[in-house]
């Protein structure tokens, strides 16, 4: 029997329900809605650790965070050696193992496994990785340093169109350099290739082509939960997330949402690229795809951006799974409602490659009948510090400073629009999940903010706003 090629993409900052598959009325994706009919789609994948680079330790190891050890964004982590990654256990068993775009290691030309990485770092030279290959790529083009001259700030939400020609977009390059590693792959071994985005993430800059499509549809406007009127009720942690965001005004956050749907769209446009290079070198039929991201994005909604807030926008993430035409253990439009988190890509993909899965690995393969009764995700240890427990219809997200509660119920408001945690009708089930939440805390949480094994959390604090840094993040001439 033939072994499948793998695909596996991944872009960065894309929340769960913006996919047309999904049910969202706005964004246009028709690739990956395909993809979906042509497999299935995972309406409840979230990512437990809601920034990139835990995110991406989750994804590349298939543990939690707290077994490979970052729920902080610690960029100065390397890779544990004792948990072997999803490219090195490929590689093991033969495989040819290549990726491109953005990996988020430390080092940053780690391979982590890979037989090759063409690298797409955003530039961050501080950790001391010299210039990246799109970097000398647009060099070469003669447009060197010229990256971040649209003057839009990497985790800023102002937009414009793209600077340079379409061509130099790192959207574009990206999926050019994964077409060129397929079509120059060794024919004697099946391949695993990772094609990871480095958008939508800010900065909000889309080929002008795709802008003016949303400039002619309607784009909906953020939704704002009664709990998130009043700023100064909110707890402490979601104010020094909104104090680290410049504030944006009706027509900029209308400008934002376009930005960031064309570049989704153009993502998803980019996509098909990918499947007609497969299509084309005989190599689809035989080649499982799967999509998601690392987490979402506010987006404005409940007045928040980016991540990594607990709230669906930004923990839940999209997940589509497009096995090879003659795999007969899943079906096509299937819609699958099990909680998921970023953890189980690994053994699931090993599986559907028959490749044994190690034994460090405690996500579940999404080809078994394993159901989850419950889901804990977690940021930050310091007075950002959140934590939530999702169960059933449920969600209860924990605030340590001030020892504040949010509890949603994701099938009567899956907006999350009312916080039902004081509500006397939701008291037993708050309860529960407290009881549920406080089992599955562990280190440090244990010794600050649980007594008795009761939630306790740490007095609250009074929120003063930060000296005005907005532009702190701001890239220069180079």
């Amino acid at each position: 029997m033939t072994r499948p090629n793998v695909l596996l993409i991944c872009v960065d900052h894309w929340p769960g329900p913006m996919l047309g598959s999904a049910g969202h009325e706005a964004i246009l994706t028709p690739t990956l809605d395909r993809l979906a009919g042509n497999g299935t789609l995972f309406t409840q994948a979230y990512s437990t650790t809601a920034t990139c680079i835990p995110a991406r330790r989750a994804l590349m190891t298939g543990t939690r965070a707290q077994t490979h050890g970052d729920r902080v964004f610690d960029e100065y982590q390397e890779m544990d050696p004792e948990l072997p990654t999803l490219p090195l256990v490929f590689h093991e068993a033969g495989y040819q193992a290549f990726a491109v775009g953005k990996m988020h290691v430390y080092p940053q030309r780690d391979r982590i496994g890979f037989d090759d990485v063409i690298l797409n770092e955003e530039g961050r030279h501080h950790l001391g990785g010299g210039r990246d290959d799109y970097e000398l790529f647009l060099s070469d083009q003669g447009y060197a340093g010229q990256e971040l001259t649209h003057a839009m700030g990497n985790n800023e939400y102002c937009t414009r169109p793209w600077h340079l020609p379409e061509f130099c977009h790192p959207t574009h390059w990206t999926v050019r350099q994964m077409c060129r590693a397929i079509q120059r792959r060794d024919p004697t071994r099946p391949a695993f290739w990772y094609c990871s985005f480095v958008t939508p993430h800010p900065p909000v800059t889309p080929p002008q082509d795709y802008l003016d499509i949303y400039r002619d549809l309607a784009v909906d406007e953020p939704c704002i939960g009664d709990w998130a009127e009043d700023f100064e009720a909110l707890p402490y942690a979601l104010k020094r997330h909104m104090d680290n965001r410049s504030p944006l005004g009706p027509k900029e956050t209308r400008l934002a949402r376009m930005g960031f749907y064309a570049q989704c769209t153009y993502i998803d446009h980019q996509i098909r690229l990918l499947i007609g290079t497969l299509s084309e070198e005989g190599l689809l039929d035989d080649t499982m795809v799967l999509f998601t991201s690392d987490h979402g994005d506010m987006l404005g909604n409940h007045n928040l951006w980016a991540k990594p807030t607990m709230h669906e926008w930004s923990s839940r993430v999209p997940m589509i799974l497009m096995p090879t035409a003659a795999y007969d253990r899943t079906g096509h439009h299937q819609v699958d409602s099990r909680l998921v988190a970023l953890r189980d890509v690994m053994p699931t993909l090993l599986d559907l490659a028959s490749i044994p899965i190690p034994e460090t690995v405690e996500g579940y393969s999404l080809l078994s009948n394993h159901r989850r009764e419950h889901l804990y995700c977690e940021h930050w240890e310091d007075d950002r510090a959140m934590r939530m427990v999702r169960a059933g219809q449920y969600k209860l997200i924990w605030y340590p400073v001030g020892n504040r509660y949010q509890l949603f119920d994701l099938k009567a408001d899956p907006q999350e629009m009312h916080d039902l945690a004081q509500e006397p009708s939701h008291a037993a089930v708050r309860a529960d999940l407290t009881a549920l939440l406080a089992r599955s805390l562990y280190g440090s949480d244990l010794n600050k903010w649980v007594s008795d094994g009761q939630l306790v959390g740490e007095p609250d604090k009074e929120f003063t706003p930060a000296p005005s840094r907005g532009l702190a993040g701001q890239r220069g001439w180079r």
